[in-house]
């Protein structure tokens, strides 16, 4: 009974309109005061039905709520035979209930998008060669899957033949397509708008990036921030207080009607909603930006942030190094090239790439013994002999000889603003080389954008050589350079930044600087989508757009200011309710509720603007 009855709240609150509006008819056109009368009983009794039914779910777990204080003032009220006010209060609550709900329901809307986005069906290549439509439930990691003109991708994987143009908006935001052709990575739910191509599936279901994405977003609407766990605290004491409150008011001034009247003033109904509101609106405008903000706690902190510390490559660079200048120091150049392109092929760094992009097309040999030395280089024996591979500081640790000359090269290409990548075989320098890595377009406007949201302090620290994190800092205009910085060096930074009092966020790749993300108090990921950023970080950006760096950092601040709106227009409407209710005569309980229930639209209409946040500078 009690779950039917909940069910039919909407028709309820249709029907007990109805019955109010009869009431004033009879009574104001046709003077029949009987009618009125019974009218305003019988929309009290259906109204107040649900409101007690929840009461009494909430005192079964010892919870003094917002629908206790109004089936007891509608309780008194029915028992003084006002059963004008009871009706009307009855009405203005359950309503009110419906209109929050159905704005509610809006800010969520990022994740109604997001879901409605899901793919539902795939063509799987079958046993007998033939493709065939299929529930996405059915693929299997290895399938192979046929998407055409205007499908969306159903699962993560790899595009092996065909080519097109994937709209990838769900996963990162931008609206613009991307060529896609052999080897190319393909995510779930984005669109291909024109070609067709067939893909191996490389994750399927909850293991696509589109469904991390979802389970991300969801997850940070339901958490709850400081402000919220505080309020939800101060409510338990807050409800039965209100009650005492009235209970002391009809002990001395032997008024029920008063008493009442404060307990339906009293309620906190739009101090409990205001500040989830802001929340979840604030995360659906970032989703919808492709910005992950992975809490409310993320907000909090974000919002209050004096210092941002930036990994270089990947990150305030392209990511894409090319090699500029190169010096050879042995008569054996073509030789020692097969043998560095050897190591750097088992390498997924960026300058490694760039050495074979360089070294191009060459004879491979066998590595062995290979040591990874973390921030420095690689060690590895090739053809007999040993090679170290990396920069400087590996250089001077492994005891390698360097000539005069090379140190003046060396010099040289520091002052370039040059990455050095230095080999040495059998323990003397044979190669340097000089690569160069452009630095994002847009990106020192973009961080002029966050000093003028507030970020005191913009620090860059690199592996790289100190020349060349001092020439990108003085182009962007950055507060700090560091450069020579091991993962570990980093870290530490973090660590005196904190210890000063400071409010820290490191932005990097997700990968190698892992330990720096989850020790700053916001770790923010230029993620592209991959698992390591969105599971390392506390923000991601989907596509690694710098540009929206400065709209999370200003969306942030946007929420913590409307938390903080939210927050005051709900006390300031209780405290001029019970003061109007104690010294003046014009109050009663049905204009009472009527601006309560005014009070919550209107902190939720507050937090919806931040659905439409955009970053005005």
């Amino acid at each position: 009974m009690q779950r039917y009855i909940l069910g039919k709240k909407n028709q309820i609150t249709v029907f007990s309109g109805v019955l109010i509006g009869i009431a004033f008819v009879s009574k104001l056109i046709l003077n029949n005061l009987e009618i009125f009368t019974w009218s305003l009983v019988l929309a009290s009794i259906l109204g107040a039905a649900p409101i007690a039914i929840q009461a009494y779910q909430a005192m079964r777990v010892k919870v003094v709520s917002i629908d206790v204080l109004v089936t007891i003032a509608v309780l008194g009220a029915f028992l003084i035979r006002n059963f004008e006010e009871s009706a009307i209060v009855t009405f203005l609550f359950i309503f009110g209930a419906y209109l929050e709900l159905r704005t509610l329901n809006k800010t969520r809307s990022a994740i109604k998008e997001l879901t409605e986005m899901a793919p539902e069906s795939a063509i799987k290549l079958m046993e007998n060669g033939e493709f065939e439509e299929v529930e996405v439930d059915e693929v299997d990691v290895g399938d192979i899957l046929l998407v055409k003109t205007g499908a969306k991708v159903p699962v993560d994987g790899r595009v092996i033949s065909g080519e097109g143009h994937i709209n990838e908006a769900s996963i990162t935001g931008e609206s613009l397509p991307v060529t896609k052709t052999r080897d190319s990575g393909v995510y779930a739910g984005t669109i291909l708008e024109n070609g067709t191509i067939q893909i191996v599936a490389d994750r399927v279901g909850e293991d696509t990036t589109f469904g991390k994405i979802i389970e991300l977003v969801e997850e940070a609407q339901d958490s709850k921030s400081e402000a919220e766990r505080f309020i939800d605290r101060f409510s338990k004491y807050y409800t039965p207080g209100v009650l005492v409150i009235a209970f002391i008011v009809w002990l001395f001034s032997k008024n029920i009607e008063l008493a009442i009247t404060i307990l339906v003033l009293g309620c906190p109904g739009a101090l409990v909603i205001g500040v989830p509101v802001s929340n979840v609106a604030g995360i659906g405008n970032g989703a919808k930006h492709g910005i992950l903000l992975k809490g409310s706690e993320v907000i909090g902190d974000f919002s209050r942030l004096d210092t941002m510390v930036f990994d270089k490559t990947g990150t305030l660079t392209i990511g894409n190094p090319k090699v500029g200048e190169v010096e050879i120091y042995t008569d054996n150049e073509e030789e020692v090239l097969a043998y560095l392109a050897s190591v750097e092929r088992e390498s997924d760094h960026p300058l490694g790439k760039a050495v074979i992009e360089h070294i191009g097309d060459t004879k491979y040999y066998d590595v062995e013994k290979t040591e990874v030395v973390k921030g420095g280089g690689i060690i590895a024996e090739v053809d007999g002999h040993r090679l170290v591979v990396g920069n400087m500081a590996l250089m001077e640790e492994e005891d390698v000889k360097i000539g005069e000359k090379s140190y003046e090269d060396i010099k040289s290409l520091e002052e370039k603003g040059n990455s050095l990548v230095l080999t040495a075989v059998d323990g003397e320098l044979k190669v340097l080389m000089g690569i160069k890595d452009q630095i994002r377009p847009g990106v020192k406007e973009d961080l002029q954008r966050l000093k003028r949201l507030g970020v005191k302090n913009l620090v860059v620290l690199s592996g790289d050589n100190q020349g060349t994190v001092d020439l990108v800092a003085k182009e962007l205009g950055l507060t700090e350079a560091h450069g020579h910085m091991l993962p570990e060096d980093k870290s530490q930074y973090i660590k005196d930044l904190q210890a000063k009092g400071q409010i820290v966020a490191f932005v990097g790749d997700g990968v190698n600087d892992s330990p720096s993300l989850a020790l700053a108090e916001i770790g923010i990921a230029m993620g592209s989508g991959t698992d390591v950023a969105i599971e390392t970080s506390d923000v991601v950006l989907m596509n690694s757009d710098f540009s929206r760096l400065p709209h999370a950092l200003g969306l942030t601040k946007a929420t913590a200011r409307n938390m903080r709106q939210n927050i005051v227009i709900a006390v300031g409407v209780v405290i001029i309710l019970l003061l109007s209710v104690l010294f003046s005569d014009w109050m009663n309980m049905s204009i009472g509720m009527l601006v309560h229930e005014g009070s919550i639209l209107a902190v939720i209409l507050n937090g919806m603007r931040l659905l439409s946040y955009r970053l005005r500078y």
